[in-house]
């Protein structure tokens, strides 16, 4: 089974995230995946690009069973590059990307909704960072697209928010969601890509990448802080616990190590 699912239909890439029976929780397969579909649509004419997750979340973030091979400091490069790529590659396309949220976007999930320019959600979507609940910090860029959309405190606090995630007019007041709909989320997000299709987007675009190419230092900076503090991070007794307890379903017991 392919994890990620792309077409091309009328000016506009659809990419699916295809891993229903577990959220679309993104392993190093699946993110090896998502990149190649990306480079794909990198190289195609569409100017609008909708990411959307089948089932009833859009990402739960990435899978915990991976992490108990993240030892291995090859495998965690591997995957960390990966990530870094995926997300590099978004922000800075010339095409304008929406991402399609419904259900849940936690964690590395939440990071790659965020690096579209029109974040799409549904009223009951849920929101979180969450990677205070394994001891760790965000990655995938996480830092910089929460301090892009709440500001620096902001940010800190909403990452540091677990376990609560945030839906409805409170995501869209924070600015985490530029359109929210109680309508089919997926038609809501394809109706904005067809009026896209339909606008100055060679303007739009220029605009778009003035900002991007001013800001992508700032992008890279924090992914490598992000992939440094992960390493840091993956032998604390905390990040330990917030494993243990998320495999065994109960609240962490953390102490600060």
């Amino acid at each position: 089974m392919s994890f990620v699912k792309q077409e091309s239909k009328n000016g506009i890439s659809y990419i699916r995230l295809n891993r229903p029976d577990r959220y679309n929780a993104l392993n190093k397969e699946m993110l090896e995946e998502l990149l190649m579909a990306i480079e794909s649509v990198e190289k195609n004419g569409d100017r609008v690009v909708l990411i959307s997750g089948e089932g009833p979340a859009f990402c739960a973030g990435g899978d915990i069973g991976m992490m108990k091979d993240f030892s291995n400091k090859e495998f965690f490069d591997r995957v960390m590059g990966t990530i870094a790529a995926i997300v590099r590659k978004l922000y800075m396309m010339p095409k304008i990307i929406i991402s399609v949220v419904q259900g849940s976007a936690a964690g590395l999930g939440l990071s790659l909704a965020l690096t579209a320019d029109y974040v799409v959600a549904h009223q009951e979507a849920k929101f979180g960072m969450l990677f205070n609940g394994v001891g760790l910090a965000p990655d995938g860029g996480g830092h910089f697209w929460a301090e892009q959309r709440l500001g620096t405190q902001r940010a800190k606090q909403f990452i540091w928010g677990n376990p609560r995630q945030v839906k409805g007019e409170e995501v869209q007041q924070l600015g985490l969601v530029d359109i929210l709909t109680d309508n089919d989320v997926f038609q809501e997000a394809e109706n904005l890509g067809k009026l896209l299709c339909q606008s100055p987007l060679e303007a739009m675009l220029k605009t778009k990448m003035t900002y991007h190419h001013k800001h992508i230092d700032s992008l890279n900076y924090y992914l490598e802080k992000e992939q440094d503090n992960q390493w840091e991070l993956r032998n604390t007794a905390d990040h330990k616990e917030g494993v243990m307890a998320f495999l065994e379903k109960r609240k962490p017991k953390f102490k600060g190590l």
